[in-house]
């Protein structure tokens, strides 16, 4: 049977609506957000210890496979050096949420971006990663970590945060920038 031009444009363009569908189908969600606040957290607390001690295998191995196939943990010790000779801690973290700077989003290529910052003090922590779906885990495939100055305090958000500013180990005065990100495909800019 010969199928007209017409036919043929009709088949074409439900076959493309079924293709979408089915890649829509297979797009991963986002997260709930505790999950995201754990996946930070995480990252944050395996780079600190790394940072600290100056093995980065804990680091790399929380890393999707295309993260660990471009990212030895002696190249990440490269990476961070300047922030891992700051030798700050970044344990107090676990008293201070997550602030997201942008929505969390799923890229074309199935992975999730989380933007925010830590509003630590003297020094927040701002961050840029990137995730990826390795089974049901999300892996980290990127990351970029940098410590800006903490914007000036209002007394409200001061007597929320008495009990971190006396953790030892915060950020000191003087700002750096420590970035890292995979190889294969780094965090895009803003």
């Amino acid at each position: 049977m010969l199928v007209s031009s017409v036919q043929h444009s009709e088949v074409q363009a439900q076959a493309a609506k079924a293709k979408e569908k089915q890649t829509t189908a297979q797009q991963p969600a986002v997260p709930d957000a505790y999950k995201m606040d754990m996946l930070i957290r995480t990252v944050l607390i395996a780079l600190s210890q790394a940072n600290l001690t100056g093995n980065y295998t804990v680091l790399r191995d929380l890393g999707s496979p295309s993260f660990q196939a471009v990212n030895s943990a002696a190249q990440l010790s490269d990476i961070f050096r300047e922030l891992r000779q700051r030798r700050l801690d970044f344990s107090p973290i676990l008293f201070f949420n997550p602030k997201l700077v942008r929505q969390p989003a799923i890229d074309e290529s199935g992975r999730l971006r989380l933007t925010g910052f830590l509003d630590t003090r003297p020094e927040r922590i701002n961050f840029d990663m990137m995730f990826e779906l390795v089974g049901s885990d999300w892996r980290l495939f990127g990351i970029a970590v940098q410590m800006q100055p903490a914007p000036a305090a209002t007394a409200a958000s001061e007597s929320n945060q008495a009990p971190a500013k006396k953790e030892k180990g915060t950020a000191t005065k003087e700002a750096t920038k420590a970035k890292a990100a995979t190889k294969t495909e780094p965090p895009p800019k803003q």
